[in-house]
């Protein structure tokens, strides 16, 4: 058994060493640190909860506001049929009036020569619901196009049944062309000048372009119309090779008769791209339903080299940021000078694969130098250079219709490719060359010898005037390449006649531009 040991013996206690006393301050430490980044991820944590939920009660407010307003426009639009039918009974029984009254009345002239004279001859057709008459009057009128899009809303307004005079009345060119062996000049622009117009007169009188006045009948015909023109596309060489006034007026028939199908909305992003080239079809996308699916579409046409159109449709949807319009622009231009190289590659006919290429680079900077106006983009990319460079084109091309220069004391032929007339015949009085070209003159063996003929003496013929004489007509677009010469023949520059009227001055036909 063990002693207990003295207290008196304990005289040394056991001192804390300096590592054991480091070790529990690195506890401490490392404690409150930990204990810091606990706090201020707690208070980060209560943060975002605290804008989260701050963010979902705005959303419920929307929420509930936009439920709030979604129930007062039905309740508006549910009280305002009432007034609406109303409207719509008065209008037809006053229309019917006016109809009944203008059947005893002789119809106007035909010919106009202001905008009144137009007005009364469409409200007259619109009242009659004379829809045939109607169409050969419009699509008879192209030039006045800004005055028939002025007037015709307003004349459509005189219909009973405005939609189904509209429908009647394209009828004969859409959604299928019936004029068959008398089909001539597009009449695209007229389908979509009257489906335009009719839109203001079907909108409600009430509460306006939110409601379309077009029965459920009506709505009918126009998607059977519309799957007849689908059904057509294959004779019309597909998707592909369908011409764009054919499209625009497709789109411009769902459009106007709120028959849009979210299930074809592929069908439409082919044929937009398709036609992606013409002015209005950044807006007929949109309408359409595309808008969600335009970065992709922008992407392709990007691909396909249509740069300018892609930045039309960027500014339709506002991503710009996402497809700066100047690199595209900058692309187009270096990619049709591209194509102007190419054809200028082109041996066989020198002449006129410098014309093309000349073309087709001025095409090119015109519409880039409007796209720069339109977008006010000349801060970004100055037109100056481009002025520049399209003035020189029009020099070069300017220079070379230029006639080369005759020497005074040289003796001409008459015609290109005629003889040369005896040097005595230009100071005989009774002397006439012909301005038109001779006949070929005859290559001869070498073996025999040939005379000169005597230029047979003709009565003298009143002063002409060549520049009043009928030119043959030169069934070239442009200029032919010139003719091998004939053994035997002279050489000799062509007589420098005076132009006539546009003829053979060399200026090659105005070159209408892809983007409009």
């Amino acid at each position: 058994m063990g002693s207990i040991p003295d207290p008196g013996e304990l005289t040394e206690l056991t001192q804390p060493s300096f590592d054991e006393f480091q070790h529990q301050t690195s506890l401490m430490t490392g404690c409150t640190l930990m204990w810091k980044e606990l706090s201020d991820h707690i208070s980060s944590l209560e943060a975002n909860l605290m804008r989260q939920s701050e963010a979902l009660k705005r959303k419920i407010e929307a929420l509930d506001s936009e439920t709030k307003t979604s129930l007062d426009s039905l309740k508006k639009r549910e009280l305002s049929i009432d007034d609406s039918v109303k409207i719509a009974i008065n209008r037809v029984e006053l229309l019917k009036k006016d109809a009944l009254k203008t059947l005893n009345e002789d119809n106007p002239d035909g010919e106009v020569d202001n905008g009144d004279g137009l007005l009364q001859i469409l409200k007259s057709t619109c009242l009659r619901m004379e829809a045939k008459e109607f169409w050969n009057f419009v699509s008879g009128r192209k030039k006045d196009i800004e005055l028939l899009r002025e007037k015709i809303p307003e004349a459509l307004l005189e219909c009973i049944d405005p939609p189904k005079f509209v429908m009647e009345a394209i009828s004969e060119v859409f959604p299928v062309d019936k004029r068959g062996n008398e089909r001539g000049n597009d009449l695209g622009w007229a389908c979509v000048l009257v489906l335009e117009s009719l839109i203001p007169a079907v909108v409600d009188p009430v509460i306006g372009k939110s409601r379309i006045l077009i029965t459920p009948s009506v709505k009918e015909k126009a998607k059977e119309i519309a799957e007849t023109w689908k059904r057509s596309l294959e004779e019309r060489g597909g998707i592909d090779n369908v011409k764009t006034p054919d499209v625009h007026t497709f789109f411009q028939h769902l459009i106007t008769f709120g028959i849009v199908n979210e299930e074809e909305l592929e069908l439409y992003r082919k044929l937009v791209i398709g036609s992606a080239w013409r002015k209005q079809m950044p807006k007929l996308a949109v309408s359409l339903g595309l808008a969600d699916k335009m970065p992709d579409m922008i992407e392709e046409l990007i691909s396909k080299g249509q740069q300018l159109d892609a930045v039309h449709f960027t500014y339709e949807v506002s991503l710009v940021d996402r497809f700066p319009p100047v690199p595209l622009l900058k692309a187009f231009l270096k990619d049709a000078k591209k194509a102007a190289s190419s054809i200028l590659e082109d041996t066989n006919n020198a002449g006129r694969a410098a014309q093309l290429a000349a073309r087709k680079e001025q095409s090119a900077l015109r519409a880039v130098m409007k796209c720069i106006e339109e977008y006010k983009l000349e801060a970004e990319l100055p037109p100056e250079n481009l002025k520049k460079r399209l003035e020189q084109l029009e020099k070069t091309k300017t220079e070379k219709r230029k006639p080369a220069a005759v020497p005074a004391n040289k003796r001409t032929r008459a015609s290109n490719g005629g003889p040369m007339p005896p040097a005595k015949a230009g100071r005989s009085t009774n002397a006439y060359v012909s301005s038109f070209a001779a006949p070929p003159s005859i290559v001869r063996s070498p073996s025999h010898t040939q005379y000169p003929a005597a230029v047979p003496a003709y009565p003298s013929p009143p002063p002409a005037i060549y520049g009043t004489q009928t030119p043959p007509t030169c069934p070239y677009m442009y200029s032919p390449e010139a003719a091998p010469h004939l053994a035997g023949s002279y050489p000799g520059a062509p007589m420098n006649y005076p132009a006539y009227g546009g003829y053979g001055n060399g200026i090659a036909p105005a070159y209408q531009q892809a983007y409009y």
